[in-house]
């Protein structure tokens, strides 16, 4: 499990490098995963565990259990400092995201080294406290989405982008729901001129939610 903590290729570019957060150190350490990579085409895993943007992760032990619900996974809320038009990011942005990022496969290096002990595995408890749900507003949000791609699919486009909309109204603050939607109505348009404009009208909201790392009382 150790040697599967860092990044699957040496062929990341310097620029996504920065943006995800990758320093030197990490590059240097990486290689094939030697576990099977799974793509979820349908995207269930993000509906059972409510991703609603990426990258996310939850952590689950060896016993089935959800030591962590869903959360951004280690990234750090700079978005709105990056260029739209060059994609870079100011430098002070880039230390800070390799800063969030070592930090947080450390925290991981520590549960997996010492399980329910970590100050980072939080209790049944505090774990489920911060497990939101789906409500049924959210749930009908994924209907929406799930009519619209199947109507995608057979080639019923103007049908399936009425039903796509529903889903990003009626779940605004999913930015997964927001940009497969707009990929599928045209290619690029997921990291293009509406992207950011949306992200630049979040005000004092967040695009990744701050993490709170250890478990309270831990």
């Amino acid at each position: 499990m150790r040697d599967f903590i860092r990044p699957a290729s040496l062929e990341m570019p310097p620029l996504l490098q920065d943006i995800m957060g990758w320093d030197d150190g990490f590059m240097s350490r990486a290689g094939v995963p030697q576990y099977p990579c799974l793509i979820d085409q349908k995207h269930i895993t993000g509906e059972l565990y409510e991703f609603i943007n990426v990258p996310m992760v939850v952590w689950i032990d060896e016993k089935g259990r959800v030591v962590r619900p869903a959360e951004p996974a280690g990234v750090v809320d700079t978005v709105r400092q990056l260029d739209p038009q060059t994609f870079q990011l100011p430098k002070d942005a880039i230390e800070e995201g390799k800063r969030i990022r070592r930090s947080y496969v450390d925290a991981i290096r520590d549960w997996v080294a010492k399980g329910d002990r970590s100050e980072f595995a939080l209790p049944p408890d505090e774990a489920r406290h911060r497990a939101t749900g789906p409500d049924d507003t959210d749930a009908l949000a994924t209907a929406n989405f799930r009519l619209g791609e199947y109507l995608f699919e057979r080639g019923h486009r103007d049908e399936a982008l009425k039903y796509f909309a529903e889903a990003r109204r009626l779940r605004p603050e999913s930015w997964s729901f927001k940009r497969q939607t707009w990929e599928l109505e045209q290619a690029g348009k997921a990291s293009g001129a509406e992207f950011f404009a949306e992200v630049m009208a979040l005000g004092d909201k967040h695009y990744y939610a701050p993490l709170e790392m250890k478990a309270s009382g831990k």
